[in-house]
């Protein structure tokens, strides 16, 4: 059994899009899994509860990237020396770097380097020299608009690595607990209105009229969001919606998203927990990164917020366009009517994406 280190160290969301190229390398190089891999998966604080969650990870080590933890830590020699310190000692002979497009690999592979690893895999747009072992070019080894977990895949398969027999490649995540005592009995729908970022953030009355017509329409809803996000939810759940604000912890929050016939939420980590369980997803997703990369993978989807707005393909973390109109300009009723197509089944942006990928895979 080989002790390789998968390394995605943003955020909970990035870490849950690894999953499929963690299980791909759990499962070795031999087609039948026969000699799986020890996976140790390095993260960022953010991303080391989704890290831990992910079926092939056997150990997870946090350590705060300085090119990308935001706000970054000071890059010191006592810093680099614990990464590098902990990967040595931990026998450690492979990795496999997994970044976005804005990303490079190129500083962590050379502390990887340092600390001994023999082979080291990644995607880079500038020349690797002896830091990557295998080399992928964006743009030209692989499209750049396609769906973040079809990335982070193709760099473990261009590692060497193939997902088990029978995998279909979605996100997945380890069991989840029964919430039922939290939820109680009967089908609900969840609304998730935090976001750490203002830019993905559609306004909380927004979110409370979305709730009031969902009830109207004869739906339970159940609010989440975390420990400072109190004031949020109480005004989102209003007096009839069940408000788990603060009461969730990763793995809860998991079982409630499992048990729910449909998740409201933005752009944010849990968009994409709710697919890692399978539940259908009315995202409210800013265009300020591409939908085609980081819109919630495998599962039904309605993608809500005008993707040709101004601030398309920012990055900004404030919107830069006076009312927000990305997103301000939903409506609570389309937002309902997105909920009623996904519980209906007649969504369709996922079959799209779907039939994309499979013409590309020709």
């Amino acid at each position: 059994m080989g002790r390789v280190l998968v390394a995605r160290q943003d955020s909970l969301g990035d870490v849950l899009l690894a999953g499929p190229a963690v299980r791909a390398v759990a499962n070795g190089r031999q087609p039948d899994g026969s000699r799986p891999n020890h996976v140790v998966m390095l993260c960022g604080r953010q991303g080391e509860g989704a890290a831990a969650m992910l079926p092939g990870v056997a150990e997870v080590y946090s350590w705060d990237c300085p090119w990308i933890v935001n706000p970054a830590p000071k890059m010191t020699g006592p810093h680099a020396d614990r990464l590098i310190d902990y990967v040595r000692n931990s026998r450690i002979t492979e990795a496999v770097i997994l970044t976005s497009f804005h990303q490079s690999p190129l500083p962590l592979a050379l502390l990887l380097r340092l600390a001994g690893v023999e082979r080291i895999s990644g995607a880079s747009t500038d020349y690797g020299g002896s830091l990557l072992d295998v080399r992928l070019k964006p743009g030209e080894d692989f499209p750049e608009d396609q769906p973040e977990a079809e990335r982070a895949l193709g760099i473990a398969r261009a590692a060497g690595f193939r997902l088990p027999a029978g995998d279909d490649g979605k996100l997945r995540v380890g069991p989840v607990p029964d919430v039922q005592e939290l939820v109680g009995a009967g089908p609900y729908v969840v609304v998730h209105p935090g976001s750490a970022v203002p830019a993905r953030a559609w306004p909380p009355l927004h979110h409370a009229a979305a709730v009031e017509l969902l009830e109207g329409a004869g739906h339970r809803v159940v609010v989440t969001g975390g420990p400072d996000e109190t004031p949020l939810t109480a005004t989102v759940a209003g007096p009839s919606a069940l408000d788990l604000g603060g009461r969730t912890d990763l793995a809860t929050l998991a079982g409630v998203l499992a048990r729910a016939d449909a998740v409201v939420t933005g752009n944010t980590g849990p968009a994409h927990l709710a697919a890692a369980v399978g539940t259908p997803v009315a995202c409210l997703f800013s265009p300020v990164v591409p939908a085609v990369r980081w819109a919630p993978y495998g599962v039904p989807l309605e993608l809500l917020g005008d993707q040709n707005a101004e601030c398309r393909l920012t990055r900004a973390r404030v919107c830069p366009v006076p009312g927000h109109p990305c997103l301000d300009s939903v409506s609570p009723e389309e937002v309902v009517q997105a909920v009623e197509r996904l519980i209906g089944g007649v969504s369709s942006f996922s079959t799209h994406v779907s039939t994309r990928r499979k013409a590309r895979d020709r």
